[in-house]
C-alpha cells in the first residue's frame, strides 16, 4: 500500500509549512490560526503512521503500539479541526478589518 506513505510525507510536509509559517508572522491571531492547522496536519502524520505500521509489520506489538499512535493521531487531528474551525471565523473577520 504506497497511499500510507504518500499521506504520511503530504502530512508531514503540510505540517512543517505551518509551523514555519508560525514563525514568520507576527499576528497573535494568526500564529493561534497557523498552530491549529499544524495541529490538524500533526495528527493525521500520526494517525497514518500508526495505519502503516501495522500494515507493514503485522505482529501483536504493531497492533498495540499502532492503536497507540492512532488514538494519539485522532485526538491531536481533532483537537486541531476544533480550534481551527473556531480560529477560522476570528481570522476572517480580522482579515475584513484590515
Amino acid at each position: 500500500m504506497i497511499i500510507f506513505p504518500i499521506l504520511i510525507v503530504i502530512s508531514f510536509v503540510l505540517y512543517l509549512y505551518y509551523k514555519v509559517m508560525i514563525v514568520r508572522t507576527r499576528d497573535p491571531l494568526t500564529q493561534e490560526y497557523l498552530n491549529s492547522k499544524s495541529k490538524l496536519f500533526l495528527g493525521s502524520f500520526v494517525l497514518f503512521f500508526g495505519i502503516n505500521q501495522y500494515m507493514f509489520y503485522q505482529t501483536r506489538l504493531s497492533l498495540f503500539i499502532g492503536i497507540v499512535f492512532i488514538a494519539l493521531g485522532i485526538f491531536q487531528a481533532q483537537s486541531g479541526w476544533k480550534a481551527s474551525k473556531h480560529y477560522r471565523k476570528e481570522y476572517q473577520k480580522h482579515q475584513t478589518q484590515s
